[in-house]
């Protein structure tokens, strides 16, 4: 949810979640998988997939567990519950050092391939902190951008902080574009280094190294931190415009979003058209992911509902125990 990478202790992100709980909207609808969920990135802890038919979700809360067992596909979460954080076992790390402790690689080499989801994808958290969260500079909050860039050049503005004055990028679409861009940037290249230290550990199975040969899937949750009020909801809408564009500009093809519709409209104010804000809207169109039902049948049902960003509803995702599941709709 890309909060301040000088704050990192589990205390700061307690934080995060009471200011958006005092921020944002109470009651919207709760996904599978929050910033911070008890059962992580969608999946369950571990254990057994008994169907061939439906895939599974998992990400950094079933590191060092027991992956599902032959999931149709795959999608594997990059971040650790914040847009700056690194899952530590997508790929081998000094916590999970073999390529068999790797999410990703049980995504490639386990899943079978039989819906029309691919057998792995990706999903990566994402947020809108602003320039600055009670009193601290957020430290990767860009402080420039190319003039070329859709909502112009992010430049930078003096504001105060607990620690005194700061020269900071300003609290501006222009910005907020940028910091989406360089966290999907970022994500990117995790995927790049995870997939090379796979393969440099084992040559049966091939892990694609490149972004552009997984579909990617932006987190967009109540859960993460968000600009409020209609300036911010235009930052919020730049924001995950920037990640669309950095994806697209390493190749990737599909990208798509999860969330609901409750909580897209709380953050985004709504996708309802190919321009917004003067500007076209590259999340006019984009797949859905729909969270929220209990039971298989219910998520097949819910591939029927109306898209919130007026595309396809291409996933679903039910509750499970031990894993939560998706189906392909």
């Amino acid at each position: 949810m890309g909060t301040f990478d000088i704050v990192r202790r589990s205390a700061t992100r307690v934080a995060v979640h009471a200011f958006v709980t005092a921020a944002l909207v109470a009651g919207a609808a709760t996904p599978a998988f929050a910033a911070r969920p008890s059962h992580g990135g969608g999946g369950g802890g571990g254990g057994k997939s008994t169907s061939t038919t439906t895939g599974n979700d998992i990400s950094y809360p079933q590191c060092g567990s027991s992956f599902p067992s032959a999931p149709a596909f795959g999608i594997v979460g990059i971040n650790d519950g914040l847009a700056n954080d690194l899952n530590p076992c997508v790929g081998p790390s000094s916590s999970y050092p073999s390529y068999t402790q790797s999410e990703l690689y049980w995504a490639v080499a386990s899943s079978t391939g039989s819906t029309t989801q691919p057998k792995a994808s990706l999903y990566v958290n994402t947020g809108d902190p602003g320039d600055v969260y009670n009193g601290t500079a957020i430290a990767d909050w860009p402080t420039s951008s190319s003039s070329a860039d859709p909502y112009g050049t992010c430049t930078t503005t003096t504001v105060s902080t607990s620690s005194g004055s700061a020269v900071l990028g300003a609290n501006t679409a222009a910005c907020a574009w940028q910091y989406g861009y360089n966290k999907a940037a970022q994500d990117a290249a995790w995927l790049t280094s995870a997939a090379g230290a796979i393969d440099a550990q084992q040559s049966a199975v091939g892990v694609p190294s490149t972004a552009s040969s997984y579909p990617w899937w932006l987190d967009v949750e109540t859960g993460n931190t968000w600009q409020t009020g209609s300036a911010g909801l235009e930052m919020n809408v730049a924001d995950l415009q920037g990640m669309v564009a950095a994806l697209h500009g390493v190749g990737v093809a599909t990208v798509g979003a999860y969330s609901t519709s409750a909580q897209w409209t709380q953050i985004t104010g709504g996708t309802t058209s190919a321009t917004q804000y003067g500007l076209a809207n590259t999340l006019y169109g984009i797949p859905n992911w729909i969270p929220g039902a209990k039971t298989q049948s219910g998520a097949v049902s819910n591939c029927s509902q109306a898209s919130f960003t007026a595309g396809t509803v291409s996933v679903t995702q039910w509750s499970g125990h031990p894993d939560d599941n998706d189906y392909a709709c």
